[in-house]
């Protein structure tokens, strides 16, 4: 009798704990770039407040490398019950095109919460190049064909691929000399050795503002809020090259749905929480939310997209 009490406390006590509420334990994101980046000040802000709205924390679990691949398959793998969840970037859909053996699918074996930030890309000139604004800038690369060099933070990144697709729209010859970071970028980029690059708005709206580059266009489809003196390039007439570094927080695949409209919902309140927005205004970050089925397809639309350019410029990062 006292083995069939224990046996019936512990199914009773099983079946209270998977009837608890969500969440009941704390949450993992993961972000699968390094500390101290963009991507990883993002996820740290959504974490924090993403945690308070929901009473429970969000720990931060950074894992780099492939692109972004290691920290979305990690994911991609764990348990789908909405303790796992991963701030992804463009490189979700680049990847397919860019990397011969993918390890999962991200429209089969990631499920959106939600688009959350984007960071726009700036094309930036050194001042001692003599174009003033984008018109000028083609004019010039299609006098003098593969006379400019341009810097970008690494083969198959936001900021090569945003080039490469400028350069094909526009029929330029450009020189790439690609660098791991930004960071390692801006020596040469303010010295002028390497004078053109596709940037972040993080790292460029800093320099631009000192005098040290000239920012002649932001590769968005409307203009950033925090620079709106900059025209598009489709303002410049360069059609079809609407490219932001995008964030986005997916969950596994088969989470189930009211897991995962309780973090949209809560996420719908990140997003408009002054506080937030103002701390990622601060780091030129935009907040940018989009439903998961505008997601869905618009993350369609992106690795079409960039498979498209990729095949076109022939570029492999493995």
């Amino acid at each position: 009798m006292r083995a069939l009490a224990l046996a019936g406390a512990i199914v009773a006590s099983a079946f209270v704990n998977a009837a608890e509420p969500y969440p009941a334990k704390v949450i993992r994101m993961i972000v699968p770039y390094s500390p101290g980046g963009t991507g990883d000040n993002i996820g740290r802000a959504v974490g924090a407040k993403l945690g308070e709205f929901l009473g429970q924390q969000v720990i931060i679990d950074n894992r780099p490398g492939a692109g972004g691949n290691i920290g979305a398959e990690a994911t991609v793998r764990a348990a789908p019950d909405g303790y796992t969840v991963v701030m992804a970037a463009t490189s979700l859909a680049s990847n397919p095109a860019l990397q011969r053996k993918m390890p999962f699918d991200p429209l089969k074996d990631l499920v959106p919460v939600s688009g959350c930030c984007e960071v726009p890309i700036i094309v930036v000139v050194h001042p001692s190049l003599p174009m003033k604004d984008i018109k000028e800038f083609v004019a010039y690369a299609k006098a003098y064909p593969g006379k400019l060099t341009y810097a970008s933070s690494g083969i198959g990144t936001s900021s090569h691929l945003a080039a490469e697709l400028f350069r094909v729209q526009t029929g330029i010859d450009m020189l790439h000399a690609p660098y791991k970071t930004d960071a390692l970028a801006m020596p040469d980029l303010l010295s002028g050795q390497v004078p053109v690059m596709f940037m972040f708005q993080t790292a460029a709206l800093p320099q631009v503002r000192a005098g040290r580059l000239r920012a002649l266009a932001v590769s968005t489809a409307q203009r950033s809020p925090l620079a709106p003196e900059l025209p598009t390039l489709l303002e410049s007439g360069i059609a079809d090259v609407d490219v932001p570094s995008w964030y986005t927080l997916l969950l596994p695949a088969r989470t189930p749905a009211d897991i995962a409209e309780r973090l949209k919902s809560e996420l719908k309140r990140v997003a408009a929480n002054r506080e937030f927005i103002e701390q990622l205004a601060k780091q030129a970050i935009e907040v940018q939310m989009l439903a998961p089925g505008e997601y869905a397809v618009y993350l369609k639309g992106e690795i079409d997209k960039w498979a498209n350019v990729v095949r076109k410029n022939g570029i492999r990062i493995d």
